[in-house]
């Protein structure tokens, strides 16, 4: 048997690397922080591996258990109802271990060039390593208030992180942005989690998620407008992972997000915080699918509508960073999408299993494209693709990392987005032919966005730039390198073998009725943005004035942040805000002062009785001694 309980130091390590660049950080030159949080995660990243290692080549049984090195009790409530710290190991977790510390890694790394120089260089490691720490604490989890506890630090490190640059309003708006829309989701997912606990009087995972349990009986017979208990907490957890992982329409956060460094972009956007409500979805399978199945359904048509709808939206964007943040909620859809589509046993588990497989890829592949992304912005210093052009000539290293994500993302045969992709369009055409229908329409749309910005900024025109742009330091370049080499490799990983949702092993297959029509899409996509975008020409503009409305209505992204405007500011505030401020004022306040005046003035009458003279007081006892007496005479009498 593994002794596992050194896993107890991968999520410590960064914390003590927070801890120590966080107080002493300004004491020292600035590259120590970047090499002392890199060291730190590296050490962390080679644990993860190990662990991943050891639990899935040689622990291998029927079946893969579920194994607690750690757990301690933190907040005793009850006998059954307590809080416990520890660490959990089972397939998905392990999986997240392994991809949060590599993207975590490779964005310290990474930022030891792209960060160079910057004002708060020991700040952002900092913060960095509170993110990790934060994140690692959320996936190993062992019950689902842990996960909250630790739900909530990330948003709190990643506050910090898009809000980096605080001297430009903008990045303080988009990191108040963040955090207070989340915190709308957090409070749903906290009042699922007390509804939760408070019918089956547990928080723990091993209890909650065994399909065999019976804690649930209580919460069927309760419920409220006509929906179970059960229900009614399944439906508030997932607005907290939905908030997180910016499902519509909790997704207005996240372009926004933009406004922090781009590695802190490629550590948000790819593996660790927008897929936390993934894994939120994915630990809690089991209830969803036994407990409260409609639910489930609805988590993949959100998923579904919201994978579309941010695909829309990319294809109009021209900042290069928010193109791709549309396109991570439109692949987050796409894992949303997986799960709701999937069964429990056996080859009926392929949603769970590409949901989780795509999890990974997705991770790989857009961590590429954000550093990527981040390795132009530092060489021609502008976000914009309009003035880009021409630059594969000047990054060839960026150029064919790029064209390695772009192809991945689109699902190209043998890179590692086509495998993870197909499982979920699979699932879902043996399933539910209209999310099915959705995504095939999705990847298409995918497959034109991402290849229309990879050609406007590196062929299209020879833009003549104000500096000559040049290829990225090593420190940026390597983590291009190894990500495109997991981008290209990754999709043969046999899945299937090692995460299902019922921690048994099954064959997968490839249905090449689904694939083959899949990869015409793709392709098509990816020959209709060579025709307008290889080369400088006036096609796309006649297009979209040919779209008119329709394109405007898309470029400004439905305008769901004009609505979400309206309703606060002109409903919320004025309608509801201000007349109750009013009330405040002029009611409450006026009856208070009103007291206050009727208490002054009393006592200004009265005082006079407390005068202090002695005689004063004599004559004012005997008048009050003979007015009572001729008082009660006249009552006897």
């Amino acid at each position: 048997m593994i002794d596992y309980s050194y896993t107890i130091f991968i999520p410590l390590i960064p914390f003590v690397v927070f801890l120590i660049t966080g107080l002493f950080g300004m004491k020292w030159k600035p590259e120590i922080s970047g090499w002392l949080g890199s060291v730190g995660l590296g050490i962390s990243f080679i644990l993860s591996l190990i662990t991943g290692y050891f639990y899935f080549f040689t622990n291998v049984t029927d079946h893969f258990e579920t194994i607690i090195p750690y757990n301690k009790v933190w907040l005793s409530f009850t006998d059954k109802l307590h809080i416990d710290m520890g660490i959990l190991l089972d397939p998905i977790s392990v999986l997240m271990l392994v991809v949060v510390t590599t993207i975590s890694f490779m964005v310290h790394i990474y930022s030891l060039g792209y960060m160079k120089g910057e004002k708060g260089f020991q700040r952002f490691y900092a913060f960095l390593s509170l993110f990790t720490f934060s994140m690692l604490g959320v996936v190993l989890a062992t019950n689902i208030f842990q996960i909250y506890i630790f739900w909530e630090l990330v948003g709190v490190s990643s506050f910090l992180l898009i809000g980096f640059y605080y001297q430009k309003p903008s990045a303080v708006a988009a990191a108040k942005k963040a955090f207070i829309v989340t915190r709308f989701a957090d409070l749903g997912f906290l009042i699922g989690i007390l509804l939760l606990s408070f019918y089956t009087r547990t928080f723990d995972f091993s209890i909650l998620t065994n399909p065999n349990t019976s804690v649930f009986s209580s919460m069927t017979g309760a419920g409220f407008l006509g929906m179970s208990a059960i229900t009614w907490a399944m439906l508030l957890i997932f607005m907290g992972a939905a908030g997180k992982s910016a499902m519509f329409p909790l997704h207005i956060w996240l372009p926004d997000a933009m406004e922090g460094p781009t590695p802190v972009s490629a550590l948000i956007h790819a593996a660790t915080m927008v897929v936390a409500g993934v894994y939120l979805v994915a630990r809690l399978f089991p209830i969803y699918y036994f407990q409260t199945p409609d639910v489930l359904l609805f988590i993949g048509y959100v998923g579904g509508f919201t994978s579309l709808f941010a695909a829309l939206i990319a294809m109009t964007q021209f900042d290069i960073k928010r193109v791709l943040a549309y396109s991570t909620l439109s692949q987050i859809g796409y894992m949303m999408v997986g799960l709701g589509v999937s069964g429990y046993g056996g080859e009926a588990g392929l949603g769970y299993t590409a949901s989780m497989f795509h999890l990974f890829t997705h991770a790989m592949f857009k961590g590429l494209l954000f550093l990527g992304a981040g390795a132009i912005i530092h060489a021609v210093h502008t976000n914009d693709m309009e003035k880009m052009g021409g630059l594969r000539k000047y990054m060839p290293y960026t150029h064919i990392t790029f064209l390695i994500a772009a192809l991945a993302i689109s699902g190209v045969p043998s890179f590692a987005g086509f495998f993870s992709k197909d499982g979920i369009l699979t699932a879902a055409y043996h399933t539910n032919k209209i999310l099915f229908y959705t995504e095939y329409i999705t990847a298409g749309i995918t497959s034109f966005y991402i290849f229309r910005l990879y050609f406007k900024i590196f062929w299209n025109k020879n833009t003549q730039y104000e500096h000559k742009p040049h290829e990225a330091p090593m420190t940026m370049t390597i983590p291009l390198v190894l990500l495109a080499v997991v981008s290209t490799f990754g999709g043969f990983i046999p899945f299937s073998d090692f995460i299902t949702p019922d921690h048994i092993p099954f064959a997968e297959h490839m249905h090449w009725g689904v694939a083959v029509p899949s990869i015409i899409i793709g392709l098509l996509g990816i020959v209709i943005a060579w025709i307008l975008y290889r080369k400088d020409n006036k096609i796309p503009a006649r297009i979209v004035s040919a779209l008119g409305e329709v394109y405007t209505v898309t470029y400004r992204k439905f305008y769901i942040d004009e609505i979400y405007l309206f309703v606060t500011k002109k409903i919320l505030f004025n309608g509801v805000a201000r007349p109750i401020a009013w009330f405040d004022r002029n009611v409450i306040d006026g009856f208070m002062v009103g007291v206050g005046t009727v208490t002054l003035k009393a006592s200004k009458a009265i005082k006079g009785f407390q005068s202090g003279d002695i005689q004063e007081y004599a004559f004012v006892y005997i008048a009050g001694t003979i007015l009572f007496v001729l008082t009660l005479l006249y009552y006897l009498g």
